[in-house]
């Protein structure tokens, strides 16, 4: 039996390590770890990892967010953020659960909301 190219699976992970730099926005369907630098919006269906020498410039919208790095830029999540002790955000933050570490360095507004709307590559943009 053959696997189809376009299926995923909750386990996948596309990782951009430490020392990539992009300048424009990523779309996933899947979950993905970021490292490095990215100048732009981050938009994924599953979970959003920012580990602790990521620099972000966009805004990031996923299920789940965990945050280690910096961002300048908005967070918005359909489910949990979690700002680990050494991040650092400067921005508003959108989720029904967040989890704020002792350390984490928070500027910027927060609003928690029971439901929020799927995240998808065309309601990305749209402002509430």
């Amino acid at each position: 039996m053959s696997k189809n190219r376009e299926s995923f699976s909750a386990e996948d992970v596309s990782i951009l390590s430490n020392g990539i730099k992009i300048e424009g926005n990523i779309f996933s369907e899947g979950n993905v770890r970021i490292d490095g630098k990215v100048t732009g919006d981050v938009i994924a269906n599953g979970h959003v990892t920012l580990g602790e020498n990521s620099v972000i410039k966009g805004e990031i919208k996923a299920k789940n967010i965990t945050v280690s790095g910096r961002i300048e830029g908005a967070l918005n999540s359909t489910e949990k953020i979690v700002l680990e002790s050494n991040s650092v955000i400067i921005g508003d933050i959108s989720t029904k659960i967040l989890v704020i570490e002792a350390g984490s360095k928070f500027n910027g507004n927060s609003r928690m909301e029971q439901s929020s709307a799927p995240v998808t590559q065309e309601n990305h943009g749209e402002r509430r």
